[in-house]
C-alpha cells in the first residue's frame, strides 16, 4: 500500500488541526490513501489537550498580547507551545497499527528515533508516548482513534524557549512557577541544543524515518480534503464551543 507523504507547511493552528480531521475522514472513507504530514505554526500557537480546561490552562490575555493563537486538539495530552519545532501526522487506518496503543506508539515514534539518529542524536522511546534522549525529552506525542482510523501528531523540539512557554500558562502561584520552569528546563532538550542541524536536514531526516519500510508518493491534499479543512476550522476549531468546551 502506497502512503501519501505531505512536504512540510506552515498554517494556523486552526487549519492544522483541521487538516487532520479533513485527512482522517477521507482516509476512513477510502478516497484518500494513508497519509503522512509535516507543518509548522503561522502564527505561534498554544494546543490544549481534548480533555483540558481552556481557562485553567491557558493566560488568554498573553496569549492575544502576543499575537498567540490557542486550539484545543482532537488527542489527549497536555498544553504544548508550537513555537520553533517541526510537527509531523500520521493517519491510517487502524490496521496499519497495532491494536495495543503502547506498541502503537513505540511503532511510530520509532520513525522518529530513526530519523534523529540519521541526524547523530541518540534517542529512544519512553512510554507512554515521549522520545527522550540523554535523560531529556525531545519529542512529544499524542494519539486518537475514531471510526476505525487512527491518529497521531507530535512535535519535534528544534528549538526551546520554556520561559515564553510559560509566560503563555496559567500556574496559580509565582514560586511554583519558577520551580517548575527549572525543572522543564532540566527535563525538555531540543535538536539545537544536541546538533548544529538546519531545519531542513531534520525535515530530511524525518521523512526518512517515516518512510523507511514503507512504499510512498509524495502528494498533497485533494480539493475536498482542502474544502473540507476550511470548513472544519471556522466550524469547530476557531468556535468559543468547540474551545471552551472544558
Amino acid at each position: 500500500m502506497n502512503w501519501r507523504v505531505i512536504a512540510y507547511r506552515e498554517n494556523d493552528a486552526f487549519l492544522n488541526m483541521a487538516i487532520d480531521e479533513a485527512v482522517s475522514e477521507a482516509v476512513g472513507s477510502g478516497e484518500s490513501p494513508p497519509t503522512i504530514r509535516f507543518y509548522g505554526w503561522s502564527p505561534r500557537a498554544v494546543s490544549i489537550g481534548y480533555f483540558q480546561s481552556l481557562e485553567r490552562e491557558v493566560d488568554l490575555g498573553v496569549c492575544k498580547k502576543l499575537g498567540v493563537d490557542v486550539v484545543r486538539r482532537r488527542t489527549g495530552g497536555g498544553a504544548v507551545f508550537h513555537d520553533s519545532e517541526i510537527t509531523y501526522s500520521i493517519i491510517g487506518k487502524e490496521e496499519l497499527f497495532p491494536k495495543d496503543i503502547i506498541a502503537s506508539y513505540r511503532e511510530i515514534c520509532g520513525c522518529i528515533v530513526n530519523a534523529l539518529e540519521l541526524l547523530g542524536i541518540s534517542a529512544e522511546f519512553k512510554p507512554i508516548n515521549d522520545i527522550i534522549t540523554g535523560g531529556k525529552k525531545i519529542s512529544g506525542n499524542a494519539q486518537t482513534r475514531r471510526g476505525g482510523v487512527l491518529l497521531q501528531h507530535g512535535t519535534v523540539l528544534y528549538e526551546v524557549d520554556v520561559d515564553k512557554m510559560f509566560s503563555l500558562l496559567k500556574v496559580p502561584d509565582e514560586k511554583i512557577k519558577d520551580k517548575m520552569i527549572a525543572t522543564v528546563k532540566e527535563r525538555v532538550t531540543s535538536i539545537r541544543q544536541q546538533k548544529e542541524a538546519k531545519r531542513q536536514d531534520v525535515l530530511d531526516a524525518l521523512v526518512s524515518g517515516f518512510t523507511k519500510g514503507r512504499e510512498y508518493e509524495k502528494g498533497e491534499l485533494t480539493a475536498k480534503e482542502h474544502q473540507r479543512a476550511l470548513e472544519l476550522a471556522e466550524t469547530r476549531y476557531k468556535t468559543s464551543e468547540w474551545n471552551w468546551m472544558r
